[in-house]
């Protein structure tokens, strides 16, 4: 990876911080680099945090007094940029962890919610072997072999008698809700009544 330095064109106004003090805080960069690469575990995050510490450098310059040198005030700067970087991890994994928590209720309740309202009055109206199938199989946790032995069939039946029952309710389907059934009846907005 290239390493980049931070430079300060001569006719760019710096806000607190001289030239000077600039060059002598750029001169070090490798310095830097080594400092934060190992605190903050790669040289592409020590490289992004060098960069927003040169900013602040710039922007904060009036704060060196005199007697300071200006290279332990920059490491000043770093540290606490060090300190930043894992607050700032710390809370986006908090935030994370908290989505991750709550993302699969949300989303099955979400789901529930869209999920199209014809179905139940689609399944109802199927012939009784139709609708115990999808019943057992396709909203129960049922087998087609479990279902086969429940229903005293071979299991070759019991896979021809689901795929007619689902046959038959992908057209009631379409039939009732139109378009939206072409789409898994997600945001569903048709009502069987209004027919």
């Amino acid at each position: 990876m290239p390493k980049t330095q931070m430079t300060i064109d001569a006719d760019e106004p710096t806000t607190s911080l001289s030239q000077d003090r600039m060059s002598l805080i750029t001169a070090h960069h490798t310095k830097f680099l080594r400092f934060l690469e190992p605190r903050v575990g790669d040289l592409a995050t020590a490289e992004d945090i060098l960069q927003s510490a040169y900013i602040k450098a710039m922007e904060r310059g009036s704060q060196i007094r005199e007697e300071q040198s200006t290279v332990a005030w920059f490491y000043r700067i770093l540290r606490n940029a060090i300190t930043d970087h894992y607050r700032r991890g710390a809370s986006q994994a908090k935030a994370l962890e908290e989505f991750a928590a709550e993302t699969p209720l949300s989303y099955e309740n979400e789901l529930q919610e869209t999920v199209c309202a014809c179905i139940g009055d689609v399944i109802r109206d199927l012939k009784p072997e139709y609708r115990t199938a999808i019943e057992q199989i396709d909203l129960g946790d049922a087998t087609v072999e479990a279902f086969a032995q429940n229903q005293e069939i071979s299991t070759n039946n019991a896979s021809v008698r689901l795929h007619r029952a689902r046959k038959a309710v992908a057209r009631d389907l379409t039939r009732v809700c139109g378009a939206c059934a072409e789409h898994q009846c997600l945001d569903c907005t048709c009502r069987r009544s209004q027919l």
